[in-house]
């Protein structure tokens, strides 16, 4: 089909295409939403600064759909070197270590997993199986370095738990943070 653009999968390279996650994210970001979208369409909790979006690259890059040359949606990876940069997910770090340490998360060795820190897809591109590519796509570039992903979903984002339940993600534990329940949950 002549003119025809289909959705591809690479991984970040470019500051232009950090900009694009940022305006994505902040569209997505719940003071945006109306209270019936955070429900059907889900949400994102952090927003991320362009520095530390970059350092997190330069690390481990960033998985993204992309339309032509227009970020569709993306998943953010985080390395464990980012653990105490966002003072929000330090907690998270801490339930990870205590569900390792009780046996919760099978691991082959102890910093065998990454954090998926954040996965957004622009409005118009849901429902069409980019969610589950991203995901695909990560785990594929991740490996041999790391066997999991890990992530936390606000337990208020029915969308977004249902979403990775379905592709696979096991529940490792439930918590309390700063007045707020999360779900932590892994895929291998």
């Amino acid at each position: 089909m002549k003119g025809y653009k289909m959705i591809t999968y690479s991984q970040a390279q470019s500051n232009q295409e950090l900009h694009e996650i940022l305006e994505l994210q902040k569209r997505n970001l719940p003071a945006r939403l109306t209270s019936e979208e955070k429900i059907t369409e889900g949400f994102v909790t952090v927003q991320h600064e362009l520095p530390l979006l970059q350092e997190m690259n330069t690390r481990c890059a960033h998985t993204l759909a992309k339309m032509g040359d227009t970020v569709v949606g993306y998943a953010l990876s985080m390395h464990l070197d980012f653990k105490d940069e966002l003072p929000v997910l330090v907690p998270m770090f801490k339930e990870i270590e205590r569900s390792i340490e009780l046996g919760l998360l099978p691991l082959k060795n102890k910093n065998s997993y990454i954090i998926m820190g954040q996965i957004c897809i622009d409005k118009i591109y849901r429902k069409q199986g980019v969610f589950r590519s991203l995901y695909k796509y990560m785990l594929q570039n991740i490996q041999p370095e790391f066997t999991t992903i890990i992530t936390e979903v606000d337990a208020t984002n029915s969308r977004s738990l249902e979403a990775h339940s379905a592709i696979g993600f096991t529940l490792m534990s439930r918590y309390n943070s700063g007045g707020q329940d999360w779900e932590l949950l892994y895929l291998q």
